[in-house]
């Protein structure tokens, strides 16, 4: 995903930086907005602590979801953040209460610190809940305990959003930000941009900020104008 902050530099002469202000955008549980994609790791959220399994990990692409859902689980287990490696105390705080381990194949970890959390977990009675891209099959590991003990825990895909979702959370993502724009614009951005929830928040961003340096009301014009910018201008396979 572009970063918001490398903006095109060819500014037109009449344009001029507006105020960055900060937008949080609602995510509570209440504002989760659900597709099918998604039903399944909702589920396994909202049945928490009554899981199949104390060990659950939510798989799924970037912008699928998965820190959202993350940070409700979080919220609603009161579980602590931990990154099983050498010298943490992971395992101590997994003894202790629910835990919560966010991109696991991409900040990786030591397998021993996570075989301990794991066994923690189980011992005591508390809940890991790890996020990742990849499948734990795919993980890197070589501690065959470990392998054992990741084949155990519940695993729940999640997929790329798709329209019905992307345009949902367009819609929401601008009433975040006091902004409410046609249902044909939200559909013209919805078919040409890439189809990730990160590229959906980037695209809003970069909208509410053309149109405040301008003056202006968001067109499809200044909709085309991002696309662009960000390389989606034909729309979506």
């Amino acid at each position: 995903m572009n970063d918001v902050k490398n903006a095109d530099p060819k500014r037109k002469a009449g344009e001029q930086l507006p105020l960055v202000f900060s937008h949080d955008a609602a995510s509570s549980r209440d504002d989760l907005l659900i597709s099918e994609r998604l039903a399944a790791a909702v589920s396994i959220v909202d049945a928490w602590p009554a899981w199949p399994s104390p060990v659950v990990v939510l798989a799924g692409p970037v912008g699928s979801g998965k820190s959202h859902l993350a940070r409700i689980w979080r919220e609603l287990s009161g579980a602590v953040d931990i990154h099983p490696e050498l010298g943490s105390d992971a395992a101590v705080a997994a003894a202790a209460g629910p835990v919560l381990f966010e991109d696991a194949d991409r900040l990786g970890f030591d397998d021993n610190a996570l075989f301990h959390v794991i066994n923690s977990v189980r011992e005591n009675g508390t809940s890991l809940l790890m996020t990742s891209r990849l499948w734990p099959i795919s993980w890197p590991v070589s501690l065959p305990d470990l392998r054992s003990r990741l084949k155990a825990a519940t695993v729940v895909e999640i997929g790329e959003p798709d329209e019905v979702l992307l345009s949902q959370v367009i819609v929401k993502l601008f009433a975040d930000r006091q902004l409410y724009i046609d249902d044909k614009l939200v559909l013209y951005i919805v078919v040409r941009m890439e189809r990730s929830l990160n590229a959906a928040q980037t695209i809003v961003e970069r909208l509410d900020r053309l149109a405040l340096s301008r003056g202006t009301k968001i067109t499809r014009s200044m909709a085309a104008e991002v696309l662009n910018e960000l390389g989606n201008s034909e729309p979506a396979d």
